[in-house]
């Protein structure tokens, strides 16, 4: 039979029973997310052979579980040999259908093993997210790194935070240093201080407890200074964008949204549709803190993101205004690399001279390249949309033209 999506269509409907229903509705839910005909072709007739063994076996998709996928996967081993990756293929199909059931609600979810600490790490993370507006990337880091402190001091057992002492959080960082660097350390400190403030905040832990947390040695005296890719190079990076392609109209419109808007990846990935105001020429940006600002659409930028949304994004129900390219079709997931991917592809097309491989570096761009055309500190941070003035004040490093006439003479120097 030739590859179709009608054709897929018609192979799961050959089955018949309960499981009929779920498989016509999975391979539609495939189609939906466009992927390939082949690959809904391949995944239909996995998926249909394992209907039919469940049908056999009397298995019913309401209570099925990840152990019956290992099961089958033993018996068909038995009665074949079969090469690894047809193994792996039909696994992935497998676990797709199971995470397709249980968004529907047809079987159980999987069964976790959960430990006394699973409770009071889900309850941190409800009051980051409550009362702090932490972004949901930060909040699911922080929630993790608190249960594991608290699967290392408590094991399986009970938790009681009032037998946590001050050595047990040096002895617990102490134990991470071994396998981490300063920056990812940092970030452990960070989040035990902020679950520690936590605990003291519940009654828990004494008054200044999150302050024992020893800090991660950091051998600079003053904050880095920002590392920008030079304009030349960044012109190169849009440059090397193919406009007569889906992805370059995308990736360019991305591109232009950090050098011209300095938006940080997040943002881009969180706006939507909706965000985009043509009529006021205006973007509305959800940064830090679920903080809302209105940027104003430059033409550059709007007419990248027309070209994109008229001749490069996929039809999809997914509402978030750039898309993945390949299947399953959806919009970039916050957390993800997404944004960093497209920035490193585009530095390596156009050879360019860039200070690192991410994407924050043409905001800092943007922040430098204001500093030279004369805008104050204030209005760059009004730009950036910083909160504090001190996050601004950084760029000050860079305008070295003003920073002469501020140096003193060398003693014994030329006058």
């Amino acid at each position: 039979m030739e590859h179709s999506y009608e054709s897929a269509d018609a192979l799961v409907r050959s089955i018949r029973g309960e499981t009929a229903e779920h498989l016509v509705a999975f391979i539609g839910s495939l189609i939906g997310q466009q992927y390939s005909i082949s690959y809904v072709c391949q995944l239909a007739r996995h998926a249909l052979a394992f209907g039919r063994w469940c049908e056999d076996s009397r298995i019913s998709f309401h209570a099925l579980k990840d152990g019956d996928i290992a099961r089958y996967q033993r018996l068909r081993s038995r009665r074949r040999s079969r090469c690894f990756e047809t193994r792996r293929r039909e696994l992935h199909a497998l676990e797709l259908l199971m995470r397709f059931l249980r968004d529907r609600g047809v079987c159980p979810a999987a069964q976790a093993h959960a430990i006394a600490a699973d409770d009071i790490a889900e309850e941190f993370a409800q009051s980051l997210q409550r009362d702090k507006g932490l972004a949901v990337v930060t909040v699911k880091s922080y929630a993790r790194m608190a249960r594991k402190f608290l699967a290392w001091r408590f094991g399986q057992g009970e938790v009681c935070l009032r037998h946590v002492r001050v050595t047990d959080a040096s002895a617990f960082v102490q134990s991470e240093a071994k396998r981490m660097g300063p920056a990812a350390l940092k970030n452990v400190v960070t989040a035990l201080r902020s679950f520690l403030r936590h605990a003291q905040f519940l009654g828990e832990v004494t008054a200044g407890f999150a302050a024992s947390v020893p800090a991660v040695a950091s051998w600079a005296s003053t904050p880095p200074i920002p590392r920008a890719i030079s304009a030349e190079h960044a012109q190169r990076a849009l440059d090397s964008c193919d406009r007569r392609t889906p992805v370059g109209r995308r990736d360019r419109a991305v591109l232009l949204l950090l050098a011209r808007l300095g938006l940080r990846a997040c943002e881009i990935v969180r706006l939507t549709l909706d965000d985009v105001d043509w009529d006021r020429a205006q973007l509305r940006v959800r940064g830090k803190g679920g903080r809302e600002s209105l940027l104003p659409l430059t033409a550059d930028v709007g007419e990248a993101i027309a070209a994109y949304l008229e001749h490069g994004r996929p039809i999809s129900p997914d509402r978030h205004l750039f898309l993945r390219s390949m299947a399953p079709v959806r919009g970039l997931r916050e957390g993800s690399d997404g944004i960093g991917t497209i920035v490193r592809h585009a530095l390596n097309r156009a050879k360019a001279d860039a200070p690192h491989r991410g994407s924050h570096q043409f905001r800092h761009a943007l922040a430098v390249r204001m500093l030279q055309l004369g805008a104050s500190l204030p209005e760059i941070g009004q730009v950036l949309r910083h909160r504090s003035p001190q996050s601004t004040s950084h760029y000050a490093k860079v305008d070295l033209r003003t920073l002469r006439t501020l140096a003193m003479a060398w003693p014994g120097g030329a006058r």
